[in-house]
Parts: structure tokens; sequence; C-alpha cells
């Protein structure tokens, strides 16, 4: 008998330790390197330059992703041809504030690690001095954690992914104080450009460069207010948001939502479904009218053309 039951009690042991095997999805390390670039961008469709700060050359950074639980190995480079000390500030993170983040002068790498332990969508940026200076110009981006145990119900698999960052323009760059006191602001940025994906308002732009989808299909979009000064109302003309993860949350889901209000350095997912055997298009805006008609303006094309890289396998910026 009691042979019977520690052969019993051993398979269940092993019966556990295999499901368990099977169910938990094995921490990882992942390694982030940004290089801080004091260099000139073209912020829109016309070619006007534009003396940016940023992180590895473009507007928003590089898109982070990783796991709950993943460790997230970061390097800053501030290379000795910069004149400004810069930082990172992720929202990802909670670490002090005084060591991570602290500013790194040029000539100077600053390293660290975080694992984080809650899944959304954050922001991230320079927290140097002037911080609403060294963000206007163009360092800022998005850290996309996703949940330990992946998709779900209520958390779907959408077909494609895009990350859309808003940003504010002010075209005298090296005036932070004009900055601060939200005065010169000229232009609304997405994803570095005004108008940048829209050539409905916009002569100068291109019908290559739109988000794609084909009908019916679950576009989600990361979305971060990089703003200094403005809050955004993101809306989704001609369509209705299917869900929102406040703060990226799958803890955090409103469904059926005409237009979300998006704080300063916040960020949240938003779900749309277009609909089914038709062509349709939506124009996703900041339906604030100074920022919309100043270039937070971005065309969604739903037909069954739609390219089948764009927004699947990484490509999370149509650049």
């Amino acid at each position: 008998m009691r042979l019977f039951k520690t052969s019993l009690l051993a398979c269940v042991a092993i019966a556990m330790f295999a499901g368990m095997n099977v169910s938990t999805v094995q921490a990882k390390t992942v390694k982030v390197t940004f290089t801080a670039e004091e260099t000139t961008l073209t912020i829109d469709n016309k070619g006007t330059k534009y003396a940016a700060w940023t992180y590895n050359g473009t507007i928003p950074g590089p898109v982070v992703r990783a796991r709950v639980g993943d460790t997230i190995d970061f390097t800053l480079i501030n290379p000795k041809t910069n004149k400004n000390s810069h930082s990172i500030d992720f929202h990802a993170a909670e670490v002090n504030v005084l060591d991570e983040f602290a500013p790194v002068k040029p000539g100077h790498n600053k390293k660290f690690k975080f694992i984080p332990k809650r899944a959304g969508v954050y922001m991230y940026h320079c927290g140097a001095g002037p911080m609403a200076q060294h963000i206007a110009r163009g360092m800022y981006g998005v850290i996309i954690i996703d949940p330990k145990g992946g998709y779900s119900k209520k958390f779907p698999k959408p077909d494609r992914e895009y990350v859309l960052v808003q940003g504010q323009y002010f075209p005298k760059a090296d005036d932070a104080t004009a900055m601060i006191l939200n005065k010169g602001w000229a232009g609304s940025l997405i994803n570095g450009k005004m108008f940048n994906y829209d050539p409905v308002h916009d002569p100068n732009a291109s019908m290559k460069r739109i988000l794609v989808s084909k009908p019916g299909e679950r576009v989600r979009i990361y979305f971060v207010n990089a703003n200094i000064n403005m809050p955004v109302a993101f809306h989704p003309i001609a369509g209705i948001w299917d869900r929102v993860y406040i703060n990226g949350s799958p803890k955090n889901i409103l469904y059926d939502i005409q237009t979300w209000g998006m704080p300063v350095a916040s960020a949240s997912i938003f779900d749309i479904v277009s609909p089914k055997g038709k062509t349709t298009a939506n124009a996703i805006v900041d339906h604030t009218m100074g920022a919309a008609l100043r270039g937070a303006i971005t065309v969604l094309l739903n037909s069954k053309d739609a390219d089948p890289d764009l927004g699947r396998n990484g490509n999370y910026i149509v650049r």
C-alpha cells in the first residue's frame, strides 16, 4: 500500500512538473543600446530640416519590446561629439531616479538593468535638463511590455500592430523657455513628421506612407502622447475603438469608445476592426483641431490589397 501511495505521489508530481513546463514562459534578457545623436532631421513632407536630439538618429527612438519578468539590459552612449548631457527615463522601470535616470555627460556611457513587472505600453524619454527641450527636440519613444501569459480572450492577438507617437514641433529649437510656456508651437508630429501618414491634407505626403490592413482585421495601435504640454483626444474618424487598454494593460479594458483622452506622457493600446467585405478608410486623429490640422492625422486604409508586411514582424513604425 505504501509503495502504491509513493508511486502515485511520484506520478502526480511528474505530471504537475510537466504541466508547469508547458505553461511557463521563460524570462530572457533583452539587450538595448541607445546612442544619443544631436543631428538634423526632416520634420515634414516637403523637406524642412530641424536640429533634433534623438536616440539612434530617429524620432521616435527605437521600439523596445519585452515581457513581464524579462531583464532589460540597457546602455546609453553619449558620444563626446555631442554638446549636451542626455539621459533615459523608462516609464516601465521602477528604479532610482538619481541613479539609473541620471544625466550622462558627452563622452560617457550609462549601463543599468531592470525587470519590468507590469504589462503595458509606456513612454520613454530624456530627463536631462531642460527636460521640456530634450523631449520636444525628439528624445522619446515607446517600450511595450507584454503580459507574461501572452494573449487571451480579453487580450486577443491582433492581425497588425502599429506604433504612433505624437509630439509637438517648436521651430525655435534653442528656446527652451518658449517650449515650457507653450509659445511658438507650430505643428504636431506623428512619428517625427507633420502629416506623416496623411496624403489627404498634405499634397507632399505619399499614399505609400500610410497604415494599411485588410477588411475585418484587428489593428492594434500603440499610442504615446509625447507632447510636452498638450493632451490628446484620440479618435478614429469613420470608426470606433473596439477596445481601449488603458496604459496598455490587459487588466484595464474599455469597449466601444469613440474618443479617448490622453494626458501628457501617457500611453495606451487602441484596437480597431474594420468592416468585412469592403474597402474602407479611417483617419486617426487628435480631435483637438489645432493639433489635427497642424499634422496629427494618420490615414488607415483597409483593403484586400494591403501590404502583407506592414504592421507585422516588428514593422511597427512606417519609416
